[in-house]
């Protein structure tokens, strides 16, 4: 669950200095409660399956996790749980603040108390960013929905596509 730290706007200067996870949306700090152990359960085994298949490939690019910023157009900066970003976009040398841009693909797995409103939200401010997709992952309905610019579908085979290219990951080898 987030929670909304009230003041009149926030910079990044500020948003840095927050303790635990945040993102700044809005002006506002939006503190990021802890996930819970199926959450990162998921995102571990997901990390481990997307980096063992890009550096196999020598795919380059960054993947990270829910502790680094991107910077998107609008101004505010987003931690998705998993970020990938080409190799022919990702910075270099890497930056010791916030990344500039969006994330090629973007994960998010869902926590028990995720309201859809904000997680929608979230997906669509990614995907007018620039990232060309988004796997929002649900580990209590074992399935996972693509976003990208052709719109959404439900799926329980997490395919790459054209951001990971071959990267194929059956949902029930990364659930509990």
């Amino acid at each position: 669950m987030a929670t909304t730290v009230a003041r009149e706007v926030f910079t990044e200067e500020d948003l840095l200095k927050v303790q635990g996870r945040a993102e700044l949306v809005d002006g506002n700090i939006i503190l990021l409660s802890p996930a819970g152990g199926q959450h990162g359960y998921v995102v571990t085994r997901l990390m481990v399956r997307l980096g063992a298949y890009i550096e196999a490939r020598k795919l380059g690019g960054l993947l990270v996790d829910s502790s680094t910023g991107f910077r998107l157009p609008a101004g505010n900066v987003r931690s998705p749980d998993v970020g990938y970003m080409t190799a022919g976009r990702a910075p270099n040398p890497l930056p010791e603040g916030f990344i500039v841009g969006a994330p090629d693909l973007a994960i998010e797995v869902l926590s028990p108390n995720d309201r859809q409103r904000e997680v929608l939200g979230k997906v669509g401010e990614l995907l007018d960013a620039g990232t060309a997709m988004v796997w929002v992952i649900d580990p209590k309905q074992r399935r996972a929905t693509v976003y990208s610019g052709n719109g959404a579908y439900r799926t329980d085979v997490l395919d790459g596509e054209g951001v990971v290219p071959g990267f194929l990951c059956p949902l029930v080898e990364i659930l509990p």
